[in-house]
């Protein structure tokens, strides 16, 4: 079984470097920033611009399960229940060094090569069928025919978490009847904290459920389930771009430049 944790690219590379490295380093990280303020606007248009779209296209960025409206949880019994378990979670943002910095980097932005482990493009993605927090039962192939963004993530991975407003970004400016985004919880966390994660995050797309051996939490790493074994998942958080035939049309780990998402999604979709 693949062991996953979240990526630190910054931590990873610093590790048993001399000072000359260091200096490197630091050095590098600089010019990064400036490419992030060079860039900025760039991304912003190129995410502004695919709003517009979706805007005048029929049912654009329109949400799919998401949480539960306020207030029903304290009417619906089951509901209500998960909503106090989640609530004794505890879940926060977590933080780490240079998160939130890669997704709004060029699209063509040199990043460290993927897990070997990852299913291969054109590989036909393996079907599941896994359960939200609340119970509805999700399968990869009900998304056949659209283009689909699965992500695999741990609730406690700030990699994860740092993500999320740009995949919200990526979302909203894509019509809901050509694509369609899942997260697949790859940390085998029970349903209240993946329910704190969605709720916290008010997600409008489902977030799954994929028990294995050893179960995790917010506050305690888990292990793999079957799904994300399947997937060859070694890192959070880990994407997957699946066509409207049910194939692997792109895949990478670790944050990823919003602008490169957008990219591989259209791609696929044959746009």
């Amino acid at each position: 079984m693949i062991s996953a944790k979240p990526h630190k690219e910054s931590a990873s590379v610093r590790k048993g470097t001399s000072s000359p490295q260091k200096k490197h380093q630091v050095s590098l990280r600089a010019r990064r920033r400036a490419a992030l303020l060079a860039t900025g606007a760039v991304v912003v248009i190129g995410v502004a611009a695919a709003l517009i779209v979706s805007l005048h296209s029929p049912g654009g960025g329109a949400p799919a399960a998401a949480a539960p409206p306020a207030g029903q949880a304290e009417t619906d019994p089951k509901l209500s229940s998960l909503a106090r378990a989640a609530d004794a979670v505890g879940f926060h943002q977590t933080t780490a060094p240079n998160v939130g910095v890669v997704e709004n980097l060029p699209a063509d932005t040199a990043l460290l090569p993927g897990s070997p482990s990852l299913l291969s493009v054109g590989a036909p993605a393996p079907d599941f069928s896994l359960l939200t927090p609340t119970g509805e039962r999700v399968r990869l192939s009900d998304f056949r025919g659209r283009t689909v963004l699965m992500e695999f993530f741990a609730t406690w991975c700030p990699h994860c978490q740092a993500e999320v407003p740009h995949l919200m970004k990526l979302f909203s400016a894509l019509p809901s009847e050509r694509f369609a985004f899942v997260s697949v919880n790859a940390d085998s966390e029970g349903a209240a904290s993946v329910y704190a994660f969605h709720r916290w995050f008010a997600l409008p797309w489902p977030a799954l459920l994929d028990p294995g051996a050893r179960g995790g939490s917010f506050s305690q790493a888990g292990g793999a389930g079957p799904v994300t074994e399947a997937f060859g998942v070694a890192l959070y958080p880990t994407f997957y771009i699946i066509d409207a035939k049910g194939r692997v049309a792109w895949r990478g780990d670790r944050e990823k430049p919003d602008v490169l998402l957008l990219r591989e999604l259209s791609h696929a979709s044959g746009a």
